[in-house]
């Protein structure tokens, strides 16, 4: 058996922040490739199958915002729960130089079969969470490489993404940039506008207040890491949330 392909933590939580991590683990289930995708531990443990650290984060984000988490439990090389269906990068056969055995021929068939085995699952699930709240709040979170292979080093230890809708960005991302010893990515490592990605889907469509947070995964690696980077973005997360109501009155 596969098992669920998502965790949902607190669903019954007091407040209007929903933590999401799409990327939240390693994980291949036993329909895909008997449980592996043809590479070894060490390429597993790599950014290519999961943003590092990212699920813990979230966890603690979740807890100390007495909001909702949910997160993933598949690799992302199983099928990309951040890419929109029709996005060519949904099934990635190529990914920071390493090929990807079990989908080097993967047909349609087998990749419609993980959408409605993972996929969707995830998408429909996210989807209640966020219906049954009266105006929530999403706060994604995802982690970087430090270096992809050949590319230059990424000084940035937080990156906040976006798209057009910048409400919760743009306080958030004057808040980081007060404090003298982060390097903040504004659309770093990479934009935030990717059509059919999982803010786009649930937040900008929608109109949902939304907040897309990228973390170095060298600085996330460990619990302890994990649980610092939670405490000292809530401040700054609950304070954007609180400016842009400030302003709205």
């Amino acid at each position: 058996m596969d098992g669920p392909s998502f965790h949902i933590v607190a669903a019954d939580a007091p407040s209007r922040w929903v933590v999401t991590c799409d990327h939240a683990t390693n994980r291949v289930p036993p329909s895909v490739g008997g449980g592996t995708l043809g590479l070894s531990e060490a390429d597993m443990a790599r950014h290519i199958a999961w943003d590092v650290g990212a699920g813990g984060v979230t966890r603690h984000l979740a807890r100390l915002l007495d909001g909702t988490a949910i997160l993933t439990d598949f690799s992302r090389l199983v099928i990309d729960p951040n890419r929109g269906e029709d996005d060519p990068t949904l099934l990635m056969r190529l990914y920071d130089g390493t090929i990807i055995p079990a989908n080097r021929h993967a047909d349609p068939a087998e990749r419609e079969r993980r959408l409605a085995a993972f996929h969707r699952p995830y998408h429909e699930a996210l989807e209640a969470l966020l219906s049954a709240r009266r105006d929530p709040v999403i706060c994604a979170v995802h982690s970087f490489t430090p270096q992809l292979r050949g590319r230059p080093y990424r000084p940035w230890q937080v990156g906040v993404l976006f798209a057009e809708d910048r409400r919760l960005s743009d306080p958030l991302v004057a808040r980081l940039q007060s404090e003298p010893d982060l390097c903040v990515g504004v659309n770093e490592p990479y934009s935030g506008a990717l059509p059919g990605d999982a803010m786009d889907r649930h937040a900008l469509s929608r109109g949902r207040l939304h907040v897309l947070i990228e973390l170095r995964n060298d600085l996330i690696s460990d619990e302890a890491g994990q649980q610092y980077w939670a405490e000292r973005l809530v401040p700054h997360l609950a304070g954007a949330l609180e400016d842009f109501e400030n302003a709205r009155d």
